[in-house]
């Protein structure tokens, strides 16, 4: 099966290209087929009137034109259904009195009779027929109810309606027919208001790691936070999340603010890289990784959420150190003029050089890459894969 690559790593593999990278250079250092990165500069040209076709904004709007049509369909084949079981529960009768209401509405009779299979014959017929005494007697019930609601200025229910008929005019009604025909008539008293406690805020999730970040089997836990780091043009924001069994990046998001929606596209991308199964995702209390997208994310997901200690760096230890080490091997090695060369040179070192470059002692001197592809998946006995081993780097000095 093909992999799919996001968005956000497609642009930055362009955004290589035009800074001078080669295309066979690209494909060594990413291990993806240099085909996929023309085919991407191709698409580029077109979605910039350089050469003709399709466009991906046309792409994207006939995926989604054919997805909704996939719906409609689906819709259609549902209501035929649902009008099949209709007849069969329905007797003609009441299926007389939707064609009445749906013909006021404007809808063409002789369309309703066929979609509701009775005859137009057989409709005019029951619409000639004078009115029964159940009609009748229904009808001036409604008006009486009426004149007992406007009385009680719009207040009373169909209990106090029901007691005013009965007690104050003496007519023999049951409450069950006061409620329908209130119902019916839409007739509503006014509703009480009842006190409500006021809902408590929603806690954050506690720490199920304790410090203990090695793992004996990969997506088992995942730590996550952002960092920044100033240009000429602004600051640039960086989420991660790392996989702490292979210190793998399996999620990023770069972007020129600091917002939930670039905690959630960092956990986007990890999800549709690894296609989680129960795994534990642990930050600190930042107001991004509380918020309703990135936590409504996550538990849609099967994603476990854990939190550190409010102010501790060392409960989400890795993920400082992971930050210091690029601080030292990037970041603070030259000075960044725009927002987006420090954007590429991140990329660069995510993707090429930290997971498929960089030999980390803490996994015995392999890359992230290759110590996954050392290790066996332990996937069907989760919980015996919790476990630490020695720490290595990646635990920060105290």
């Amino acid at each position: 099966m093909p992999r799919s690559y996001p968005p956000e790593f497609r642009r930055k593999v362009l955004d290589l290209l035009k800074a001078g990278r080669t295309v066979t250079q690209l494909a060594n250092d990413l291990q993806i087929s240099g085909q996929t990165i023309y085919v991407w500069r191709r698409q580029e040209a077109i979605d910039n009137g350089e050469l003709p076709g399709v466009t991906s904004t046309d792409l994207a709007e006939l995926s989604k034109a054919r997805r909704r049509i996939a719906e409609l369909e689906a819709e259609l084949a549902i209501h035929r259904r649902a009008a099949e079981l209709l007849k069969e529960a329905v007797p003609p009768k009441a299926r007389y009195a939707a064609i009445k209401t749906l013909a006021a509405e404007g809808f063409s009779v002789d369309l309703c009779c066929r979609v509701l299979d009775v005859s137009v014959s057989g409709y005019y017929a029951w619409r000639s027929r004078p009115p029964s005494a159940r009609s009748l007697r229904h009808a001036w019930l409604t008006e009486r109810i009426r004149a007992v609601h406007a009385a009680s200025r719009g207040t009373y229910g169909a209990g106090r309606v029901h007691a005013e008929l009965r007690l104050g005019q003496g007519i023999i009604v049951g409450h069950n027919a006061v409620e329908m025909l209130m119902r019916r008539a839409g007739i509503k008293g006014l509703p009480t208001h009842r006190f409500r406690r006021p809902l408590r805020e929603t806690p954050t999730a506690s720490d199920l790691v304790n410090r203990q970040f090695n793992r004996a089997a990969r997506d088992l836990l995942w730590v996550t936070d952002i960092t920044e780091h100033p240009t000429r043009e602004g600051k640039v924001y960086c989420a991660v999340v790392l996989d702490s069994f292979s210190r793998r990046v399996v999620g990023w998001s770069i972007d020129a603010s600091q917002t939930s929606a670039l905690v959630t596209n960092a956990l986007s991308m990890a999800i549709s890289n690894r296609r989680p199964d129960a795994t534990v995702i642990h930050s600190d209390h930042g107001v991004q990784f509380t918020s309703w997208a990135f936590t409504e994310r996550a538990r849609a997901s099967g994603l476990v959420p854990s939190m550190g200690t409010i102010g501790d760096c060392y409960d989400n230890g890795m993920m400082e150190s992971f930050w210091g080490r690029m601080q030292t091997e990037l970041l603070h090695r030259k000075k960044w003029k725009t927002r987006i060369e420090l954007a590429n040179a991140i990329f660069d070192c995510l993707e090429i050089f930290h997971n498929r470059q960089r030999r980390h002692s803490s996994l015995g001197m392999l890359t992230p890459n290759e110590y996954e592809g050392s290790t066996p998946p332990c996937r069907s006995h989760r919980t015996s894969c919790h476990g630490s081993t020695e720490p290595g780097e990646d635990q920060p000095l105290r």
